[in-house]
């Protein structure tokens, strides 16, 4: 086994999106080429209301896959197509754009307040960009879950892991292209544990609970805290809750909880190695077809499915 060195430890940005949602923004626009197929991960973490209800309104998508997974409070959604629905705590959406759709999405809180969730952004490879839009709406109960003898527990929400296979059924996730493997982890308190990752995917851990840290190759100690560290102490990384660990090559990496425990997304896939032509929420391969599709916007012939 080879352990994967840690590249980089980003911590999120504060970002406004859709109507004025205040949110946190671990990666996304600019160049995303290290986490290819992965454009865009927003955390939608809020407690205020006001920083949400907003909501994102109308907009489009092309030649992406969005995944949205809901923790807390719910997410109302519809569609140009006439889809319509709402994702409550635990649920996942997986949405193919593919050749096009007009969509919005209006999070709502729970009794408290509280709305927590993921949005990730996949990229399609050029075969399937204009593919018919579809959508996987997976409820809580059909997540599968793994609680190992230590008491780690995972739920596998895309690809295979620990024996299950997660309930997303994509054109992208089919494709040996980028074979994606998207799970939840949380690890009990001082609990350390052995996480396999194929050498040939990208892959992120993305914490949002608790601390721990992360063995790098390079460096034995890649620390994650919730608290202030000793900057004299070599090697580590401080990285707070909201933090995006990028890890380099390898099959294996290795987590060791804190007095917390530590709970964090393990996001990976194969790169698609193709040049992206990107604007806001259409992403294609050239510029050429990025002018096609903005023009298709403005003259109303964006939509291709009935």
């Amino acid at each position: 086994m080879s352990l994967r060195a840690v590249k980089e430890i980003i911590g999120t940005k504060p970002t406004i999106e859709g109507a004025g949602v205040k949110l946190q923004r671990a990666f996304g626009f600019g160049n995303t080429g290290e986490f290819d197929p992965f454009l865009l991960l927003d955390d939608f973490r809020n407690e205020n209301p006001a920083d949400y209800l907003a909501g994102f309104p109308w907009h489009p998508h092309r030649g992406i896959e969005t995944i949205t997974y809901v923790l807390a409070g719910e997410v109302a959604h519809g569609d140009s197509l006439g889809n319509k629905g709402r994702m409550t705590a635990g649920d996942v959406q997986w949405m193919t754009a593919g050749s096009g759709i007009l969509h919005q999405e209006m999070p709502k809180g729970d009794e408290r307040g509280r709305m927590h969730g993921f949005q990730l952004w996949a990229n399609l490879p050029a075969a399937h960009k204009m593919t018919d839009p579809r959508y996987q709406d997976i409820p809580s109960s059909a997540i599968p879950e793994v609680t190992e003898d230590d008491g780690t527990k995972a739920r596998v929400i895309c690809g295979e892991f620990w024996g299950k296979r997660g309930p997303v059924e994509g054109v992208a996730t089919e494709s040996m292209a980028v074979d994606a493997r998207y799970v939840d982890i949380s690890v009990p308190p001082g609990k350390k544990k052995r996480i396999q990752v194929e050498t040939t995917r990208n892959a992120f851990a993305y914490v949002f609970a608790g601390a721990g840290t992360f063995r790098d190759a390079s460096n034995p100690q890649a620390v994650l805290t919730e608290s202030a560290i000793d900057p004299n102490a070599t090697p580590v990384y401080d990285a707070k809750n909201h933090s995006l660990v990028l890890f380099d090559r390898g099959d294996e990496i290795v987590v060791q909880a804190g007095p917390e425990g530590i709970r964090f997304l393990l996001v990976s896939g194969k790169p698609l190695e193709e040049p992206v032509a990107w604007y806001g929420p259409i992403v294609m391969n050239t510029q050429a077809e990025l002018r096609q599709a903005m023009s298709e916007l403005q003259n109303g012939t964006f939509i291709k499915h009935a």
